[in-house]
């Protein structure tokens, strides 16, 4: 008999594998039960053209102590901008090393707070690329309470510290998720009160807590309003584990908490009662989705049918878009995308097309993807791709994007979208278009020559109003997108 809480509790639900490897899966490739070569087709160059009007550039900042990975050592390791929903325009930015800086209408930042300082000696942020204060997420009633959240890392004499929920494993690291209360919403530099609401512990540095937000679809009297969502990766155990698929921990999950309520461990929060594994025996409550490897990134579509799309860095080939709903299991472990991907005996590290009864498990698949191969005589090797989700727009300056769910790669900094009404559970995976990037006078140019660096870290951010930024840690600038042409 299975264990509680692992794949033999996996939620029945409809899935496309079939129809999917028809679409996808070379013939020779599906007769063979080997790797598949090559498993999805290189993103198309379209015609469009973003143009990026540089807005802003971040102080410079640096993980202490200094780190000994490279990729740590960018100008400043700005991952997001939104908007602070009082009304005033002003935009937020989360440096990994520590800091959140608003930006007034021009772009110039001011220091809001220190999180890294206040958390003290215990913050963690030279080693692992999601290391650091990673999110932060203001309450949609922030004008009135004040509130918001971050997450941010922890880890030496932090470990001697009980996480709130089952770690999995040995833990080398704490995701700390703490609520902040402003004596003065209005203020330009933070003055007030904070309380921790959630720690987890990670089995590695990577594929943490990634994310946290609200649903901005939502309004009061709405089941999902003031619910706070937190993307916790797998901390790197997923490829040798089953951690991903265990319902009994919260690694490799979307979890859906109420920071307001108290039935949570300790009273620290609540489990909404509308949570899909609400009252399971051996299963965390606090679970929305699971089956993630690293999900990275989310958003809501603010048209359409509101659908949440997560952004999911991939293993050893396949990079993922999904349209993520109540109790879906996406299947890492066991699946990479659209294809299986197997722990045991898997020297090629490659994908495998999915097994003829694959239907019976109910596993979720991507509504876009693409893949990322490896040098032939390197097949296990980090081929320096990774998928950065990004937002449907629904803005007004650019009608020429409406309705494309906006998006890249965050090494190396192309940036792609595919049409939303395109992106269908259970149908056919949706085009990935590539945009051309254009400079401020119309001129064609890179996200490596704008970064000034082959490296960019692409990230993505919107304001309130819909219209999209894209940034870059390699020097710490942010660019609106104001134009396609």
């Amino acid at each position: 008999m299975p264990k509680p809480g692992t794949t033999g509790r996996r939620r029945l639900a409809v899935a496309a594998g079939v129809l999917l490897m028809a679409l996808l899966v070379p013939p020779a490739a599906a007769r063979e039960d080997g790797p598949i070569a090559d498993p999805l087709p290189d993103p198309t160059l379209s015609e469009i053209g973003l143009v990026l009007d540089e807005f802003s550039t971040l102080p410079k900042s640096e993980p202490v102590p200094p780190p000994t990975d490279d990729r740590l050592k960018r100008w400043a390791r700005i991952n997001f901008v939104g908007e602070v929903p009082d009304g005033t325009g002003r935009l937020y930015v989360p440096d990994l090393n520590g800091k959140l800086y608003l930006l007034d209408s021009a772009g110039t930042p001011t220091e809001y707070l220190d999180v890294g300082a206040e958390a003290g000696p215990d913050f963690w942020s030279h080693q692992g690329l999601g290391s650091g204060f990673g999110f932060v997420a203001f309450h949609p009633e922030f004008a009135a309470n004040g509130k918001f959240y971050t997450v941010h890392t922890e880890a030496r004499d932090a470990l001697r510290k009980r996480p709130d929920l089952p770690s999995g494993g040995v833990t080398v690291v704490h995701s700390v998720v703490t609520e902040w209360t402003a004596d003065d919403p209005a203020a330009t530099a933070f003055a007030g009160s904070r309380r921790e609401v959630m720690r987890l512990g990670f089995q590695g540095t990577i594929h943490d807590i990634q994310e946290i937000n609200f649903n901005p679809n939502a309004r009061p009297g709405d089941e999902d309003y003031g619910l706070l969502y937190i993307a916790a990766g797998d901390g790197g155990a997923g490829w040798r584990s089953s951690v991903p698929q265990d319902l009994y921990v919260p690694q490799g999950k979307i979890l859906r908490i109420d920071p307001a309520g108290d039935n949570g461990p300790g009273g620290k929060y609540g489990i909404p009662p509308s949570n899909p594994f609400v009252h399971r025996q051996y299963v965390l409550g606090e679970i929305y989705a699971y089956g993630f490897r690293d999900p990275h990134r989310f958003s809501w579509d603010s048209g359409g049918s509101g659908q949440m799309f997560v952004g999911s860095i991939g293993e050893h080939r396949i990079e993922s878009v999904y349209d993520v709903r109540a109790g879906d299991n996406l299947g890492w472990s066991d699946r990479e995308g659209p294809f299986e991907y197997r722990k045991e005996g898997n020297p090629t590290c490659g994908v495998y097309q999915l097994p003829d009864n694959d239907e019976q498990y109910g596993y979720t698949y991507p509504v876009a993807a693409f893949d990322h191969v490896p040098p032939p005589d390197t097949p296990c090797a980090d081929s320096g791709n990774a998928l950065i989700g990004g937002f449907v727009y629904r803005g007004t300056e650019i009608p020429g994007l409406r309705g494309k769910y906006v998006y890249g790669e965050g090494v190396g900094g192309r940036i792609f979208y595919s049409d939303v009404a395109d992106m269908r559970r259970g149908g056919p995976l949706a085009e990935v278009h590539q945009f051309q990037v254009l400079d401020a006078a119309g001129a064609t140019t890179s996200m490596a020559e704008l970064a000034g660096d082959d490296r960019v870290d692409l990230r993505f951010g919107t304001d309130s109003a819909g219209e999209l930024y894209v940034l870059a840690k390699a020097n710490g600038k942010i660019w609106k997108v104001t134009d396609a042409r």
